[in-house]
């Protein structure tokens, strides 16, 4: 059986600059893969372009067997694509309801006339929609108020109402950032938790994270990035002892080491980068919405 997520050989490069040098790698339905690597090594930037925020230079991305390669955004969401970003991406004057009910509308019925007129279609849509809201904040844990701007929620709630959101977008694959950045022990291990529940409906579960305790409990096979490429993949035990890992965390034990000389260039345009991605974010966001309903 092909795996639900196939990256392969995806360059990715600003300005001369390689971000994501020939990345190759893959990810089943019911699997947890982290990918992990140095600062600069192309992580963030992979999933920029798999969301379709970024277009590779080369190489090809499939889900499910269908390429979706340099698409746009709402257009690869709509697959069944989901994503948490390192900074979170609500909208903190809206509700938390609000918030996880905005993750639907790829899937609605209505159009722009019903939510004008207010017809029978769109008061069954919104019931609908208010329904399922709790029920995926259910999923996640969140146990705070639901009617509440998710501005007045402490960091690790807001992390719950992200997830939620990205869920109830019929999510078969799920990308998360760095989601324990900012989350103290206990919320750490409820976030494991969750990723097992989440690999358990049959979604494929890739996360970047930087905690190796998070990486080493959770996953199913870690992917390993340096300078753009993966130098290895393999069952957590096989990449902690692998020589090029090690090397790639802790440098060469005999002389200096010598990196390739852009390393630095590539994080400082992997950041510039990203800073467009995030702008980018909230414009396909609010495009998102203008068009009919069907981030």
């Amino acid at each position: 059986m092909s795996p639900l997520l196939e990256v392969s050989d995806l360059q990715i490069a600003f300005g001369g600059v390689k971000a994501v040098n020939g990345l190759s790698f893959s990810a089943d339905a019911g699997e947890i893969v982290s990918v992990i690597g140095p600062n600069g090594a192309g992580k963030t930037s992979a999933f920029n372009c798999i969301t379709g925020f970024y277009k590779p230079v080369s190489g090809r991305v499939t889900l499910d067997g269908a390429d979706i390669t340099g698409k746009r955004p709402a257009v690869i969401a709509a697959t069944g694509v989901t994503r948490t970003f390192q900074n979170l991406r609500l909208f903190p004057d809206l509700t938390v309801l609000d918030n996880v009910r905005g993750g639907m509308h790829l899937y609605g019925g209505q159009n722009f006339v019903d939510a004008l007129l207010h017809t029978p279609r769109y008061r069954r849509s919104e019931r609908e929609y208010t329904a399922e809201a709790h029920r995926w904040l259910d999923f996640v844990g969140y146990k705070g108020g639901r009617g509440i701007p998710v501005r007045n929620l402490a960091y690790g709630q807001q992390r719950q109402v992200e997830m939620a959101r990205a869920m109830a977008r019929k999510a078969k694959l799920v990308l998360l950032d760095e989601p324990g950045a900012g989350l103290n022990h206990s919320e750490k291990r409820d976030l494991l938790e969750l990723c097992r529940k989440i690999r358990d409906l049959g979604a494929a579960v890739v996360l970047i994270e930087h905690d190796m305790s998070v990486v080493m409990e959770v996953s199913e096979r870690v992917v390993v990035m340096n300078f753009g490429k993966e130098i290895a993949d393999g069952t957590p035990d096989e990449v902690k002892k692998n020589p090029a890992v090690i090397e790639a965390y802790l440098g060469k034990a005999d002389d200096e080491p010598a990196p390739p000389p852009t390393a630095a260039n590539v994080r400082d345009a992997e950041k510039a980068a990203d800073d467009a991605a995030d702008s980018a974010a909230g414009d396909a966001a609010a495009g998102d919405g203008n068009e009919g309903g069907g981030s």
